[in-house]
């Protein structure tokens, strides 16, 4: 096996470029990374229920139930972050998420969609989808972010397209920032919209694109959840064992995405993203 020649002045880059945050911040950084780049959330459900990942991936859902999930999920996401933020308190910031009420929340939501299969999902996923989106936009709050600003919004959307659109997490740049760039000339369409006309606007082409951006990328997350439920063998893990974890896995997302946007606010974008690309290369 060939293992990769680390030369001397790209180690000297990396421990330079871990020095451009104070210690306590780059210790958030790191955080921020370990969250990000752990293993997608179709290995971590199949690794609940000890399913062979290759199995999941594989397997085909009826297109019935594809075509559900997703008109569904974009549906869901069309309405749910306004509903999800409308009882939040926006001056509140820096109250701790509470993680642990969100994730009974749907466990409840998933124990009873499980209760009628793929025809429980058109109530289910809305609910939860929901759910999701509220937690994910306490944990931005707790890290400073304002729930009054649009762009915030657009960032909690951000998470659901994290973690989840790939077969593989391989680090910065094919993972968490890949994502982000991908998305980015979406998200500024749509934050320049939103700046002129406000989010209610849903039906504007820029909002239209970003929604059906995120959705695509989140559908194929849920037709994995969705696929590992149908598996005979796993009957006797419920709904709400799934739920929980996947409700655990973008809260963990949005944690360390929005630990980076803060420090991106004290730092500067460039900074931010080099330390973190050091840091992947450390671990490597």
């Amino acid at each position: 096996m060939n293992l990769p020649v680390i030369r001397s002045s790209d180690a000297a880059s990396s421990d330079t470029a871990l020095t451009v945050l104070p210690d306590a911040d780059l210790a958030q950084l790191r955080q921020a990374h370990d969250l990000l780049e752990n293993p997608g959330i179709a290995a971590q459900l199949a690794n609940l229920v000890g399913a062979p990942i290759e199995y999941v991936f594989r397997k085909q859902l009826p297109r019935g139930v594809t075509k559900v999930i997703n008109s569904t999920v974009q549906s869901a996401l069309e309405k749910s972050l306004r509903v999800a933020t409308a009882t939040l308190d926006k001056d509140a910031a820096g109250r701790p998420a509470r993680r642990g009420l969100h994730k009974l929340a749907v466990a409840t939501t998933g124990a009873a969609g499980g209760a009628f299969g793929a025809m429980g999902l058109a109530v289910e996923l809305p609910l939860t989808t929901t759910l999701i989106l509220r937690s994910i936009a306490e944990i931005a709050r707790a890290e400073g972010e304002s729930l009054q600003d649009p762009a915030t919004a657009l960032a909690c959307f951000e998470v659901l397209a994290m973690g989840g659109g790939g077969d593989r997490d391989d680090g910065a740049e094919s993972g968490y920032f890949a994502t982000r760039a991908v998305l980015a000339q979406q998200v500024a369409a749509a934050a320049q919209y939103i700046a002129a006309h406000g989010i209610s606007g849903k039906g504007a082409p820029a909002i239209v694109q970003f929604i059906a951006g995120i959705a695509a990328r989140f559908s194929v997350t849920v037709s994995k959840k969705v696929a590992l439920q149908s598996v005979p063998v796993i009957g006797a893990v419920s709904g709400a064992a799934l739920n929980t974890l996947f409700i655990g896995h973008f809260q963990s997302i949005a944690r360390g995405h929005f630990i980076v946007r803060r420090l991106e606010r004290q730092y500067g974008a460039a900074r931010v993203r080099e330390a973190y690309a050091a840091l992947g290369s450390k671990k490597g």
